[in-house]
């Protein structure tokens, strides 16, 4: 199953019911919901900064990831970013495909 990276900011209305609920409690619901959608989290991280919260978590295919995306951020209270997540060996077979492009101005 594809992987991905969410990188999450909280509002200050969801920095206020993060605190109510705790943040095992948070996870516990975030974990639910990828299992519900018929993925796995693998991880579950708070950190400070420029993002809140990063998970990683895999999910049957590109639309289900972003069902999830969708769904958290029009809720208002979490702004997510979701990146989908490449192996090494998806490079290799990249870097072996031909792309038929032109630079601008060449």
């Amino acid at each position: 199953m594809p992987r991905y990276l969410i990188e999450g900011s909280y509002t200050p209305e969801g920095t206020k019911g993060l605190m109510q609920e705790g943040g095992s409690s948070r996870r516990d619901t975030v974990k639910k919901a990828i299992e519900a959608l018929g993925g796995t989290m693998e991880a579950f991280y708070y950190t400070f900064g420029h993002r809140d919260v990063i998970v990683i978590f895999t999910a049957p295919d590109d639309v289900t990831a972003a069902a999830l995306s969708m769904a958290v951020n029009q809720s208002g209270k979490v702004s997510l970013t979701t990146h989908p997540l490449l192996t090494p060996e998806d490079f290799d077979q990249a870097a072996k495909k031909t792309v038929a492009y032109r630079p601008p101005g060449a």
